[in-house]
């Protein structure tokens, strides 16, 4: 098989897993009793091939993910000037020395975590050319030592830092849940402290669980291996340190 055929496969895989994906979001916002027009979906393309997020975009995905902003700015810009109206959001750890840069590339924002980071988007967002809109809150819902994220106790004193003080466009909250539990009661946790405090956004739900996530009032899934295959592997860079965001 030539290279032209691999490619053609890969694009064939990656539509088809595409498809998938949709018509199972599409199935669980119905048994919740939502339409499936209020559930976004993220396709995290954090080290994926060019050639797969292509084909993604080629069928129709416009929403992505990514976890690196020095990753996501080599290759963004220029997809974008195909696919104008890509979404694109940040949802791997943010560094404070990257929120220019971030704020300029991301359309959303999903993980302010630590008041530093708000003051610090607070002023980039304040500069010419901030393309950031919206601004998700992460919200250590395991309440997990090694985890970023706001613990809940804490929320309603950082949402009044970010949204009164400084001014910030918050519209939901993102949780990681813990590794290889349920993901039900942190989903259903998430959506109640997102009703309370009246954001309608709520970022919880990957591959293996997205579904579940849904049931339990997640209105963003952020899906990166049911659509692209496993990621290749590659080298630690720069800006690397987040947590797994996507699977």
């Amino acid at each position: 098989m030539g290279v032209s055929e691999r490619q053609d496969e890969a694009a064939a895989q990656v539509a088809a897993a595409l498809a998938s994906v949709r018509a199972r979001i599409e199935a669980a916002a119905r048994a919740a009793g939502r339409g499936p027009e209020t559930i976004t979906l993220v396709a995290v393309s954090k080290s994926q091939p060019l050639e797969r997020i292509e084909a993604a975009l080629e069928a129709g995905q416009r929403v992505f993910g990514e976890n690196y902003v020095q990753e996501a700015a080599g290759r963004w810009p220029a997809l974008r000037a195909r696919f104008p109206d890509v979404e694109l959001h940040l949802v791997g750890a943010l560094q404070t020395n990257k929120a220019r840069d971030a704020v300029q590339l991301f359309d959303v924002i999903q993980t302010l975590d630590r008041p530093k980071l708000a003051q610090v988007l607070a002023r980039e967002l304040g500069r010419a050319g901030a393309r950031t809109r919206r601004l998700l809150i992460e919200v250590n819902t395991g309440e997990e030592p090694q985890k970023a994220g706001i613990l809940p106790g804490e929320l309603p004193s950082f949402l009044a830092l970010c949204r009164d003080e400084l001014r910030l466009p918050v519209t939901g909250l993102m949780a990681i849940p813990p590794a290889e539990e349920d993901v039900a009661p942190y989903a259903a946790l998430l959506a109640k402290l997102a009703a309370r405090h009246g954001l309608a956004e709520v970022s919880v739900g990957m591959s293996a669980d997205f579904e579940t996530a849904i049931a339990f009032g997640a209105t963003i899934v952020r899906v990166g291996t049911a659509i692209f295959g496993e990621r290749p592997p590659r080298p630690r860079p720069a800006d690397q340190g987040s947590t797994a965001t996507s699977s």
